[in-house]
Order: structure tokens, then C-alpha cells, then sequence
């Protein structure tokens, strides 16, 4: 469409711009201005047309856009000369007619070359982005400061050159019209062929700055957005290349600079995750419940953030990357069981009081040793987590938990999560000094605490997940011989 603009522009400006700058042209009929430069349009977009389908789409994508410009700008000096041509052939027009007529379709065709070469940059990122491909920006490198710089100084020199050749055609004929005409009626005819050609330049140049405004806006629109989503914690994205000049650079850097950040963050994921693994081995050497206590609990919690993450009081706090780390977190609960002793932890029976409060102290020893390794690293959301869970899973809801006495929302929301896996997960579980309960009475027993053991809202979520909880502790029940 943009090419059938271009045409159609230079169809109407072509003759008229001749008869204002060359007497020879200005002599001659209608037809034989017209007819002759509609025809060599018409051959050149039909032409065009078929070298755009054929021979630039068999281009590499790098080079498109260079070629776009070549071709039209090809056409459009090969429409001027042939012009020329047939002119001096017909009409014996002399050299310096023919190259006035080679300048001003010349530069029509470089506002119309320029233009569609911007049009194919387009289409080329377009194609980038659909069919995922990488594109080299080192390839043909060509700095867009010169791009501007060019277009600048060839649109200048487009305007004098064409101002000079009406200021010495008009002088021609103030000479041959002599006394024939006032001074008042020379300066408006005068007036009017340098409006004309303003009315010709202006709209080409401001088609022009706003096709490259277009183009840069959209790279630094696709570098904000990439920044913006990195900013943000998600490093999957990348830009597409699809110019050979800075802002392909650009793009080549920060997809670079974007990769390594995402390699060295999943390098740390699995650093934290490996480091939980660790932990929590320790924690289940030395105690008596299983390791599959450890897979159900986070689950659990996983499943009871889930349901609540879509309730106005809990959704700002509970998104993807909050339960995700909730739920990689929760294997640390009990990791200040290892410094509770043998005698106690792995006692089989009930403990007696005395013995029951030095258990009380493990969700302490858990939070302090994990304080010590933020002092060391820095808070980080994954050791606040783990503290939070690990120091307030055995808070109350009417504040007579341990180890703080806290109450309501005053206990962090991970350890009220941690505290509804946890009971429950221990009610269905078989131990030495009681079997396990059925999904029905732990159920009953959850009920039963809401609202002075377990946050009332918790325990709300605890019953629309009822199917996964099942499911959970189906999938990870504990092998009979534990």
C-alpha cells in the first residue's frame, strides 16, 4: 500500500514539477507531459513489484532492508533517465532539461526508498519475532546516526538543489517575459512554484521522520519491556534483532546480559534448593517422622496458599513467586529439631512436661540459626520464609502457642499456613504413641480449632482444598514398615 501511495504521488507531482522548472516540458500538450511519465510509473511499479516478490524476499533477512532502498532507489533513477530519453528523442529536448527531470524524480525516489526501506525494517522484525529468528547485527552494520545523518544532508541538498533550479529557470523567463508582466504578478508565480515544491518536500520529510520515530519507538519500547520484565524477576524474555545498527547491538547485549542473570539466578535456585535439601536431611536423621511428613506439608501448604491467593485480604501477598517460595521454605519447619536432644526427639513414647517444653524450644534454635545465615547473606525473601515458618508454626491463632504467645494476624501468614499442614499432617500420620487418624476426624479436629488454634480463614481454605489434601496424602502416604 505504501508503495501504491508512493507511485500515485509521484504520478501527480512528476508533471507538474516539470512544467515548473523546464520551459521545454512547459511547451509541450497535456498528453505529452502526462502520458509519458504515467507510463514509465506504471512499468516501474509493475517491475518493482515482481523484484520485491522474487529477488529481495530471496535476500537474507540482514540484507532486506538495505536492498529495499537500493532497488527503489535503482527504479526510481532508471524512470528519470528513460524519461530523459525519450524526451531527447521525441522532442530533441537538450541535456540540461533531461537532468532537471532526473533530480526531481530522483528525489521523490529517495523519500519513497527511504521510506520503504523503513516499511521493510518492519516487516523484517515482524518476521524475527514470528519465526524466532537470531540476526546478527555485526552483519552489514550500519550506524543509525549516519542513517539520519544522510537522510539530513541528502534532503538538504534535495531542497537547494531543486530551489536552485527553479531560481534559475524563473530568472529565464523574467528575462523572456520582460515588460509583458508586472512585478506583483511575477512574485505570486514565483511564490507559487516554491510553495508547490514545499508542499511536495514538507509532507515527504515529515513521512519520513515519523516512519524512523515509529521504528526507534519501537525498539526502545522492546528494550523497556524486556528491562521492565527482568526488573520484575522474570528473565525468560529476550528482543528480537532485526536491524543491523545500534539498537541491534543493543538487543545483542542486554538478550546477553539478560541470559546471564537468568543462568546465574537459576544457579542460585538450585544452590537454595540444594542447601534446603541438605537441611532438611539433617533435620529427618535425627528425628522420628518420615520424610514424607516433609513432602506433605509443603504440599499442603502449596495447596492452602493456592486457594487463598484469590481472596482480597491474602492477594497482594500471595503470588506465583510468594507460594513458590512458601512452598520450596516449608521443608524447614522443624530444622531446630537438630539441636534438641536424642533422649527427647527420638524418644518413644510421650514426652513428660519437662521434656515437652525443651521440645518447645526447636521452633527458636530453627529461627536463630537461620537469622545467623541472613546476617551472613543478606535477607533474602527465601530466608524469611524459612524463618517466619520455622520460628511461628506452632503459634495460635487466641495466642496460646509457642514459642512468642502470638495472636491472630500478628503471626506471620507462612506460619499460620505452616501451622494447618502440620497439625494435620500429624493427626493422619502413624507414630509410636498413638495410630494415625482418618482424613474425617482430623478433619473434625481442624474445625474444631478454628478460630483458637488455626486462622479461621486458613481453615476455610483448609475445606475447599479437602480433594487435594486427600490427594497429597494418598500420593505420599508413608510405606508400612515406617
Amino acid at each position: 500500500m505504501r508503495r501504491v501511495i508512493h507511485y500515485a504521488a509521484s504520478m501527480m507531482i512528476v508533471p507538474i514539477y516539470g512544467v515548473q522548472v523546464c520551459p521545454f516540458i512547459e511547451g509541450l500538450s497535456v498528453f505529452w507531459v502526462v502520458a509519458p511519465i504515467i507510463m514509465l510509473f506504471l512499468i516501474q511499479y509493475a517491475l518493482g513489484a515482481q523484484l520485491w516478490n522474487r529477488w529481495l524476499s530471496s535476500k537474507a533477512l540482514e540484507d532486506q532492508v538495505r536492498s529495499a532502498f537500493n532497488l527503489e532507489m535503482a527504479l526510481f533513477m532508471a524512470t528519470g533517465v528513460l524519461l530523459t530519453v525519450f524526451n531527447s528523442m521525441m522532442f530533441d529536448f537538450p541535456l540540461g532539461s533531461g537532468l532537471k527531470m532526473i533530480v526531481g524524480i530522483t528525489g521523490l525516489g529517495f523519500f519513497a526508498a527511504v521510506d520503504l526501506a523503513l516499511e521493510a525494517e518492519r516487516s523484517v522484525a515482524k518476521q524475527v519475532i514470528e519465526q524466532d529468528i537470531v540476526i546478527d547485527p555485526f552483519l552489514n552494520y550500519f550506524p543509525l546516526t549516519s542513517k539520519m545523518a544522510i537522510f539530513a544532508s541528502a534532503s538538504l541538498l534535495l531542497v537547494i538543489g531543486v530551489f536552485m533550479l527553479l531560481v534559475i529557470k524563473d530568472l529565464d523567463w523574467l528575462v523572456k517575459v520582460g515588460d509583458s508582466i508586472t512585478l506583483v504578478e511575477g512574485r505570486i508565480d514565483i511564490l507559487k512554484e516554491f510553495l508547490f515544491v514545499l508542499a511536495v518536500i514538507l509532507p515527504h520529510t515529515l513521512n519520513v521522520v515519523f516512519s524512523y520515530s515509529r521504528n526507534i519507538h519501537a525498539a526502545f519500547d522492546a528494550q523497556n519491556r524486556l528491562l521492565t520484565q527482568a526488573s520484575m524477576g522474570d528473565y525468560s524474555g529476550s528482543i528480537a534483532i532485526s536491524s543491523a545498527d545500534e539498537f541491534g547491538v543493543m538487543a545483542k547485549h542486554t538478550n546477553y546480559v539478560v541470559k546471564v542473570i537468568r543462568d546465574r539466578t537459576e544457579e542460585l535456585r538450585c544452590t537454595r534448593d540444594v542447601s534446603i535439601l541438605a537441611l532438611t536431611t539433617l533435620a529427618e536423621a535425627r528425628d522420628n517422622e518420615t520424610g514424607a511428613h516433609i513432602l506433605r506439608t509443603q504440599r499442603y501448604v502449596r495447596a492452602l496458599a493456592i486457594e487463598l491467593k484469590n481472596q482480597q485480604k491474602f492477594a497482594d501477598y500471595l503470588d506465583d513467586e510468594t507460594i513458590d517460595l512458601l512452598y520450596k521454605s516449608a521443608p524447614l519447619h522443624d530444622v531446630g529439631k537438630v539441636g534438641i536432644p536424642d533422649a527427647i526427639l527420638l524418644k518413644n513414647g510421650k514426652l513428660t512436661q519437662e521434656e515437652f517444653e525443651i521440645m518447645k524450644t526447636h521452633p527458636q534454635i530453627g529461627a536463630d540459626a537461620l537469622s545467623i545465615a541472613e546476617e551472613d547473606l543478606g535477607t533474602n525473601s527465601f530466608l524469611t520464609f524459612a524463618r517466619e515458618i520455622s520460628l511461628t508454626h506452632h503459634e495460635k491463632w487466641d495466642g496460646s502457642g509457642y514459642p512468642a504467645g502470638l495472636s491472630g494476624d500478628a503471626i506471620p501468614c507462612s506460619g499460620r499456613l505452616m501451622a494447618v499442614a502440620d497439625v494435620y499432617d500429624a493427626l493422619i500420620s502413624k507414630r509410636v504413641y498413638k495410630p494415625g487418624f482418618s482424613h474425617e476426624k482430623a478433619k473434625a479436629v481442624i474445625l474444631e480449632g478454628r478460630g483458637t488454634h488455626f486462622d479461621p480463614d486458613i481453615v476455610d481454605a483448609f475445606i475447599a482444598a479437602e480433594e487435594a489434601f486427600c490427594v497429597i496424602a494418598k500420593q505420599y502416604e508413608d510405606s508400612p514398615t515406617q
